[in-house]
C-alpha cells in the first residue's frame, strides 16, 4: 500500500484506534524560551472535513499547524497523521501531508509553469510527468492564461493559488492551510474558498487555520477556538453559536457611562451576564428566547438609559470569541505574532 493510498483509506501502523482520524494530536506542547505557544492542545480531524483552527495573531494556530507538519520539533505531547506517529516517521508524515503557509513559496523570477515543474523534479518526478502536472494544475486553477508569466506579476490572489497547486503536486491526502485568504480582497477570498471545497469534493482533508470569523463560518465542518496557546472550545460552528444562546440582543447606549446600569437590569431581567464589546457602550446579550430582548428593553426605557441602536440575531462566531476569551478573534495580545518569535 502506498503512502497516499494510506491516507485515503486511513489504514495505518497505528493499534489505538489513531488511524480512523485524518489527525490526532494529544497535548501538544511549544515553549519559545519562557513562552509557552502551545500549551496542551488535543485536535482530531476527521477524513473528509475542513476543520477549522480560529484565533487571533499570536494564539498558536501556525506553530501547532508546524508541529504537525513536522517543520517544528513537539516539545510535548504526540501527534499522528492518518496513524502515523509525526515525531518518529517524519518522512512518511511530508508524503502525506501539503502545506501552504501565509507566505508564497515560489520564486518570482520563474513563470507559474516553470515553478510547479521545478517543484515537481524537486519532489522526483520525471520530466515529462512534471510538465503533465504542471499544465493540468494550472488549469485546475484558472491560471494557463497567466502560465508562462513571470510570478512577479501576479496579483496577491493569483499568487495564493499558484501556492495551493504546488502543495497538491503529489496529490497528498492532507492539507494544511495557513491563513491561506489572508491580504486578500473579498471577490479573491470568495474563489479561494470555493477552490478549498473543491479540494474536499476531490477526496481531501482540510486543515485550516484563520483569524476570520466568517471564513471558518462558512468552509469549517467543526472548528477548534484556540486562544493564547490553549483549546478553549470546540464544535461545529452552530454548535458553538448555540453555547452562546439561540439569539444575540446587540445594544448600543447613547451614552457609555450607562453601561454599568444597563449590565445591571440585564442580571436583574435575564439573570445572566452581558458581554461588553471593546466599543464603548455597546453590549451583547444572549437569549435562550428572541422574545425577550423585549424585556430588556423595556428595563432599560424605565431606567431612562438611552439606546443609539439595536438588533436581535443569530449569534455569530465573533460573539462566540468573544463569550469564550473576553476580546476579539483579531486583538493581538502582547505576546506578539508567531511570525515575529
Amino acid at each position: 500500500m502506498s503512502i497516499t493510498e494510506l491516507g485515503r483509506t486511513g489504514a495505518g501502523p497505528a493499534s489505538d484506534g489513531g488511524a480512523d482520524l485524518a489527525v490526532r494530536a494529544e497535548g501538544l506542547v511549544k515553549t519559545f524560551g519562557t513562552h509557552r505557544a502551545v500549551d496542551g492542545i488535543d485536535l482530531e480531524v476527521r477524513p473528509g472535513e475542513i476543520f477549522g483552527v480560529l484565533g487571533p495573531n499570536g494564539a498558536g494556530k501556525t506553530t501547532t499547524l508546524r508541529m504537525l507538519a513536522t517543520l517544528l520539533k513537539i516539545d510535548a505531547g504526540r501527534a499522528e497523521i492518518f496513524g502515523v506517529d509525526v515525531a518518529a516517521n517524519p518522512h512518511m508524515i511530508r508524503q502525506l501531508v501539503g502545506v501552504t503557509g501565509q507566505y508564497a513559496s515560489v520564486d518570482e523570477k520563474l513563470t507559474a509553469r516553470e515553478n510547479l515543474w521545478l517543484f515537481s523534479r524537486l519532489q522526483g518526478i520525471a520530466a515529462p510527468r512534471a510538465r503533465h502536472i504542471a499544465t493540468e494544475l494550472l488549469g485546475q486553477f484558472g491560471l494557463e492564461d497567466a502560465a508562462d508569466k513571470p510570478i512577479a506579476q501576479y496579483s496577491g490572489g493569483m499568487r495564493r493559488r499558484l501556492d495551493l497547486a504546488a502543495s497538491l503536486i503529489t496529490r497528498p491526502p492532507l492539507i494544511f492551510l495557513d491563513e491561506p485568504t489572508t491580504g486578500l480582497d473579498p471577490r479573491t477570498r470568495g474563489q479561494m474558498w470555493d477552490t478549498i471545497r473543491s479540494l474536499v469534493t476531490d477526496g481531501c482533508t482540510v486543515l485550516l487555520t484563520t483569524q476570520y470569523l466568517d471564513e471558518a463560518d462558512q468552509l469549517a465542518d467543526r472548528v477548534a477556538v484556540i486562544d493564547r496557546g490553549r483549546k478553549v472550545a470546540e464544535g461545529t460552528p452552530d454548535e458553538l453559536k448555540t453555547a452562546v444562546g439561540n439569539s444575540t440582543l446587540q445594544v448600543q447606549l447613547a451614552e457609555p457611562a450607562d453601561v454599568p446600569t444597563a449590565v445591571e437590569i440585564v442580571r436583574r431581567v435575564l439573570g445572566s451576564e452581558p458581554i461588553l464589546s471593546p466599543e464603548q457602550g455597546r453590549l451583547n446579550v444572549a437569549l435562550d428566547q428572541a422574545d425577550l430582548a423585549a424585556e430588556v428593553l423595556i428595563g432599560l426605557r424605565t431606567a431612562g438609559v438611552s439606546i443609539s441602536s439595536v438588533s436581535v440575531a443569530k449569534p455569530s462566531l465573533d460573539e462566540v470569541f468573544l463569550a469564550l476569551t473576553g476580546h476579539e478573534a483579531d486583538d493581538e495580545h502582547e505576546a506578539g505574532t508567531e511570525e515575529n518569535r
